[in-house]
């Protein structure tokens, strides 16, 4: 079970001559098994202005990661991964933080395979996707007016 965290900071000294965003996608959990895709989206995350993205390769790091009940801005879900093949059970498990859960992308190579109450829960990228699409997708929804950040 292997966890990474890469924060703005960090990415910040790993490219110095780039010109650092302020933060607009907050913490990101990605839960991915593919390690080539999770790094290709962490940099893509991390490019597109999030503040953190916690990278976990495994349902049991993903829980274990819930359990912090740390603030989570968003969450990419494998939804097929290594040592489960129902990753959309975590979908439904931040579904019960309430109002305040975080924003859920689905991830996968079967669509078809996700129950249909599950993929309502946010938008769903059929592999191989471009990270930058995702981003694209994330950053559009957090950029909501006032009114819907007060209600949310």
């Amino acid at each position: 079970m292997i966890k990474k965290s890469l924060s703005r900071s960090d990415s910040a000294k790993r490219d110095s001559a780039k010109k650092v965003k302020k933060p607009e996608l907050g913490r990101v959990l990605l839960v991915e098994d593919d390690a080539v895709l999770a790094m290709a989206l962490q940099d893509a995350l991390m490019d597109g202005g999030a503040e953190e993205v916690i990278v976990c390769h495994t349902m049991k790091a993903t829980v274990a990661e819930l359990e912090k009940e740390e603030k989570l801005d968003a969450m990419i879900l494998d939804v097929h991964l290594a040592d489960r093949d129902d990753g959309w059970a975590l979908a439904e498990l931040v579904s019960m933080l309430g109002p305040k859960r975080p924003w859920i992308a689905f991830s996968t190579g079967s669509p078809d395979a996700i129950p249909a109450e599950i993929a309502e829960m946010g938008p769903v990228f059929e592999k191989p996707y471009d990270p930058k699409q995702l981003v694209d997708v994330l950053a559009s929804g957090r950029k909501r007016g006032l009114f819907s950040r007060l209600l949310g």
